[in-house]
């Protein structure tokens, strides 16, 4: 790669190759789009690399049901602004069953309404590669995982049988019912991601930035008043405090962080002071031991 590239050039120019490289290689590919800043991120450099010509998958959203009101609006907003053809699937089971992270907790929810839900989705479009925004730096069993990352026809992750990455050279070869995850963004960091953001002027909601919010403690941390769903006991206990969040998923599950940053360049002034991981404010990593790589074993991205 060329040296004379700033940083995030290099990191586009990887990213928008390994973008192509999938293009290329899988027949059905499919990009996850979860409206936070790392799909952002995904979906500009999807409409550079392949420009003036639209991408050529679709993009997945999978709704919990249980997102904050704003990330629902924002994603419709940015498929008809763009044009991009995007599928949403609900786990429609777990509604029957009305699912809930304040009744049934973080692990149950994220198991039916996110993981079962998600591979649902992946068998019903028959896709044989799944483009993600995750990144190394965001927690330890994605440090650990491959830019190609093999999946078997259970879409279960194997973290001591990962095939090697050799410079640029990609590992694309699966049978029949298998697939990979692809991680275009892995070698980003949350600095980067913000940097990319703010040189490129790419939209993301206003969560990411701080204003006053209706907050209540929960389960250790801090969580919005999104919606009525919240127990009236838990809304009862509501107070304005100045936050944003560092990381957005269903809004029972996100915890705020207080914070003055209400522009761009504050956001990565607060970055480049900060000595914690943005996921520490996501209970679904919480609930269990091993968490997250625990979720991966068993599909969830």
């Amino acid at each position: 790669m060329n040296s004379n590239l700033s940083h995030l050039k290099q990191l586009e120019a990887e990213s928008i190759y390994i973008l192509r490289e999938v293009a290329a290689e899988f027949s059905n590919p499919v990009m996850m789009y979860s409206v936070g800043k790392d799909s952002s991120v995904m979906l500009h450099l999807a409409m550079k690399a392949f420009a003036p010509a639209k991408p050529p998958f679709k993009f997945l959203h999978v709704d919990t049901t249980w997102k904050f009101k704003e990330m629902i609006e924002f994603r419709d907003k940015r498929a008809k602004e763009l044009g991009f053809d995007l599928v949403v699937h609900a786990n429609l089971k777990g509604l029957e069953m009305n699912i809930s992270p304040f009744e049934h907790g973080s692990r149950v929810h994220t198991d039916i309404m996110k993981t079962e839900a998600l591979k649902q989705a992946l068998n019903a479009g028959g896709y044989d590669a799944v483009i993600g925004g995750a990144r190394r730096d965001e927690e330890k069993s994605r440090a650990k995982e491959r830019i190609f990352s093999f999946r078997d026809k259970y879409h279960r992750w194997n973290p001591k049988n990962q095939r090697p990455e050799l410079w640029s050279i990609y590992n694309t070869s699966i049978q029949k019912g298998e697939s990979v995850r692809v991680f275009p963004l892995s070698n980003w960091t949350e600095l980067d991601v913000w940097q990319y953001i703010y040189q490129e002027n790419i939209p993301i909601p206003s969560l990411y930035l701080a204003k006053e919010r209706d907050v209540v403690e929960y389960e250790g941390t801090k969580i919005m008043v999104d919606d009525e769903r919240m127990p009236k006991e838990l809304r009862a206990k509501a107070k304005k405090e100045m936050v944003r969040f560092r990381t957005l998923g269903c809004y029972p599950l996100t915890g705020a962080i207080n914070s003055s940053a209400t522009t761009l360049p504050e956001i990565i002034k607060e970055m480049l002071l900060s000595t914690s991981s943005e996921r520490e404010g996501r209970l679904i990593d919480k609930d269990q031991v091993g968490a997250m790589e625990l979720k991966k074993i068993e599909g969830y991205f």
